[in-house]
């Protein structure tokens, strides 16, 4: 059985998404090539030999250039199969099944993968028999490696020196206990998470280590999710790696409920950590479902500054509820407490995505604000009752692209947001100039490829 794994895009990282069930099917006796076309060219040859080529689709990004290159493998080799497996596969199941995809599998699809090849092997492209959906608690592998881009090739940590480090990838729990409204997880996970066991977690720095890395990404949705099993991967990764550090993810509400764990999150060598405020407007946090308001977001902000570690937040900046004056006090809000340099600037121009199944479609003025779902762009399509919000999204989307470009850095693509924010026409803020900020980009340490969905 010869299989390919490919994905298309997975925030710049080394794909766990390939490497994880690359070990189950190997181990199962597959052939399996691993294409990242983040990184490298389509290649026409390992397609050419396929049995089943399947696609990682764990973000909208990456599910929507899946979706460009299903014509492409129909024409190269008629008779493999096609499978979609990740977050967005399942919600998008329909428009998928149209293009041609077999079999469609979220959640926990290691298993499901190995199922699906052992299926084909003994007979030829029957219907699906996996659980399009699967919570079931699996006994993970370690991720095989083996033949994938090498981690210098991946997104870069940038610390205040000046020096850049290599960066791993892994995860230590999927899924998620909460149920914020406008999260691609829920429809999939709905509340639940599952723990990757720890000898794995570490076994997989281990080795990429030894291939480099010298700072590891944790990609779980949520680290804290189960606290006490991530306190113990890291603890134990710093006893043996005492110079490797690290970045997580967390929510507010987390960070708040586990404050006195940030000093040992800081000695095990966390550099930083990201958390979706999405907001500083308590009414649309109430919307999203998120469970912290303003007042939490600024006194986490205080708490990480008083253990001396970065919070790195991000933002969902244009929804059917901002307002003009809204987002300039976002804007006021991360000048005021000097977070122009923990924010990636991309994170001021992102828009509010409704995919298939999104608990945002529970909200009574939510269907009436949308039009019909669009298979393509996987999304309900929604305008701004106001038009100059629209517009103001479209102009700071373009400028922050064209500053990227250029390689700003990001205080002046701040300013830059600033002015064309407290110039939009009608505007009932006084319109001024972005004060100078004297913090440089140098003394918070970051990755150098912007996250996004």
């Amino acid at each position: 059985m010869n299989v390919v794994l490919i994905s298309t895009y997975e925030l710049g990282r080394q794909p766990f998404g390939l490497a994880s069930p690359a070990a189950w099917l190997r181990n199962a006796g597959a052939e399996v090539t691993c294409l990242d076309l983040s990184r490298e060219p389509f290649r026409k040859d390992p397609i050419r030999a396929a049995d089943l080529v399947a696609f990682c689709v764990p973000m909208h990004t990456a599910t929507r250039l899946a979706v460009q290159l299903v014509g492409t493998i129909r024409e190269l080799n008629p008779s493999a199969h096609i499978c979609f497996y990740g977050l967005y596969a399942p919600v998008n199941e329909a428009y998928l099944r149209k293009l041609g995809v077999g079999t469609i599998l979220g959640g926990e699809f290691e298993q499901g993968l190995v199922d699906l090849a052992a299926r084909l092997a003994a007979e030829t492209n029957g219907k699906q028999r996996e659980p399009v959906i699967s919570l079931a608690r699996q006994k993970f592998l370690l991720p095989d490696r083996g033949g994938m881009i090498p981690l210098e090739k991946y997104v870069r940590l940038i610390m205040p020196t000046g020096e850049t480090r290599t960066v791993g990838y892994t995860e230590a729990s999927r899924g998620c206990k909460h149920l914020c409204r406008h999260c691609p997880i829920v429809p999939v996970y709905n509340g639940a998470f599952r723990i990757v066991d720890r000898d794995v977690v570490l076994e997989d720095i281990r080795q990429q280590v030894e291939a480099g890395a010298q700072h590891i990404t944790f990609g779980d949705p949520d680290f804290f999710n189960g606290p006490t099993h991530a306190l113990t991967i890291v603890e134990a990764l710093h006893r043996e790696f005492p110079r490797l550090t690290y970045d997580v993810t967390i929510k507010i509400e987390h960070l708040l409920q586990q404050a006195r764990n940030l000093m040992a999150l800081r000695d095990a060598g966390c550099l930083f950590v990201t958390s979706a405020v999405e907001s500083v407007d308590d009414a649309v946090l109430e919307r999203l479902d998120k469970h912290h308001t303003r007042a939490d977001f600024l006194r986490a902000v205080q708490m990480f500054r008083e253990a001396g570690l970065v919070l790195q937040p991000t933002f969902v900046a244009f929804t059917p509820w901002t307002t003009l004056e809204g987002y300039c006090d976002l804007l006021e809000v991360i000048r005021e407490n000097d977070l122009v340099e923990s924010v990636a600037p991309i994170q001021l121009a992102i828009r509010l995505l409704i995919p298939a199944g999104s608990r945002l479609l529970e909200l009574p003025e939510v269907p009436e604000m949308i039009g019909p779902f669009d298979e393509e762009a996987l999304l309900y399509p929604w305008s701004h009752v106001d038009p100059r919000v629209d517009q103001l999204c479209e102009e700071i989307q373009r400028q922050v692209h064209a500053d990227e470009k250029r390689k700003c850095s990001r205080a002046p693509i701040f300013e830059n947001i600033w002015e064309t924010a407290h110039h939009a026409p009608g505007l009932s803020v006084v319109a001024e100039r972005a004060q100078p900020l004297l913090v440089v980009r140098a003394a918070i340490p970051y990755l150098n490829e912007p996250w996004y969905c």
